[in-house]
């Protein structure tokens, strides 16, 4: 019998020095790279695993298209009604297989994505093994409530209701939850998630893929077909994004004669819609990470009006290009910029208003120059190095901490939000 085998599972790492990797176990509903920010996120950490220090175990529902390294346990999936380009993950379909995999594996810590039910799934394996659960706080469900259910707003209050018990339930039983903005941290501790759970963990940006230099003229010629000044929407085609305030933002452009390109970046549900919207504007679809920095670096003004972000990673890519963000005040895109200093903050669906800060940039070189370089100056700061340094040592923290069993029950809300046979 080997040394550490005799011991406990906390009595094993108490030494500086490891006869084994730490074993993480990644759960997240997607993996395919670069299909939303979150996601972009996730491979920041992916891609930069100490091999010598860590061994993973990706548990997901849409597996990477590239070959990783690691374990890649595919977990039972359903394409979504409302939406056909997302699948939810059902571990209850494959539960056995699923929690003999995982013991198999033996995970020291687990990282959770998101509250779904494949999150509660590995919640409940984490509860009831003892094991340290890390999750990263992508997606503000809150938002999406007030958004779908603008015209319906008896049901807004009881809805928000419920997203913030699942909240409680998810976010209380994590050991460390990393939030991107305060503007989070401050709304995530109005839904009765304890403080101490929370850590400040913003996001990177890579400085060499996104920079000015990329800038190139001739090629956003090819793109438009002219050298007009370009207003830029750079994310997924998706309802939640404030995409009925960016029609009407392409409207009142139209309506003042503006003389620009008016560029859109990105796929999604609601791209047919948009271009029956925006029958004037110039839609590039899916870019690739090097198309889509030179596209932000000859851009002059990225506009961006969702309230639904976490953090919003396109708006400091836009910023590390030299494109100018006019943003909505709302989420937590609002804490990355200072307004009148790096970029505009705006009502979030006043389009006049983004159309007024749009053409102060357009008609105010000296303004748009200052921003640029401010931005650029802001952007630097965020290093992913430190970040996914970050990461991994509290990884190794968590993987050393003594984990008390909170309950022998499985953590579920009511058989009609979280079934008890998502549960391990």
């Amino acid at each position: 019998m080997g040394f550490f085998a005799q011991y406990s599972y906390n009595e094993k790492f108490l030494g500086m020095s490891y006869e084994r990797k730490i074993k993480v176990a990644f759960f997240a509903d997607i993996l395919t790279r670069n299909y939303d920010g979150a996601i972009k996120t996730m491979y920041h950490l992916i891609d930069n695993v100490p091999e010598n220090r860590f061994e993973f175990m990706f548990c997901t529902g849409i597996p990477p298209k590239e070959k990783l390294d690691y374990a890649v346990l595919e977990i039972p999936s359903v394409t979504m009604p409302f939406n056909s380009n997302y699948k939810a993950s059902f571990p209850a379909l494959k539960q056995r297989e699923i929690t003999k995999a995982l013991s198999d594996f033996d995970p020291d810590v687990i990282h959770i994505a998101t509250p779904s039910p494949l999150g509660f799934f590995a919640l409940n394996y984490a509860n009831r093994n003892r094991i340290p659960v890390l999750s990263i706080y992508h997606t503000h469900f809150l938002a999406y409530v007030k958004h779908y259910l603008s015209r319906l707003p008896l049901l807004i209050s009881p809805l928000e209701g419920l997203v913030k018990r699942i909240y409680r339930n998810f976010y209380n039983l994590c050991k460390m939850v990393y939030v991107p903005t305060l503007q989070m941290m401050d709304e995530l501790t109005e839904c009765g998630i304890v403080d101490n759970n929370l850590k400040l963990w913003q996001r990177g940006i890579d400085g060499e893929l996104f920079n000015p230099s990329k800038k190139d003229v001739l090629f956003m010629q090819n793109l438009t077909g002219n050298d007009k000044p370009s207003i830029l929407f750079a994310s997924r085609l998706v309802w939640e994004k404030n995409l009925e305030t960016l029609f009407r933002i392409y409207d009142e452009t139209e309506a003042q004669h503006l003389d620009v390109n008016f560029v859109i970046a990105g796929t999604g549900v609601a791209e047919t819609e948009a271009r029956k919207k925006m029958k004037s504007a110039v839609f590039l679809g899916q870019l690739d990470q090097e198309t889509l920095s030179k596209v932000y670096a000859t851009s002059d003004v990225f506009v961006f009006p969702s309230v639904s972000e976490t953090f919003g990673n396109v708006v400091v890519e836009a910023m590390a290009c030299g494109c100018v963000p006019v943003i909505a005040r709302g989420g937590g895109s609002r804490n990355l910029v200072r307004d009148g200093e790096t970029g505009f903050l705006c009502d979030p669906y006043d389009a006049a208003s983004y159309v007024q800060k749009i053409k102060v940039l357009l008609n105010n070189t000296f303004v748009r120059e200052s921003m640029q370089s401010n931005g650029v100056k802001f952007a630097s700061t965020l290093s992913w190095d430190a970040l996914v340094n970050e990461y991994f040592a509290d990884l190794e923290t968590l993987a050393r901490k003594q984990i008390p069993s909170y309950s022998n029950q499985d953590v579920v809300l009511s058989n009609e939000v979280y079934p008890a046979n998502f549960a391990v």
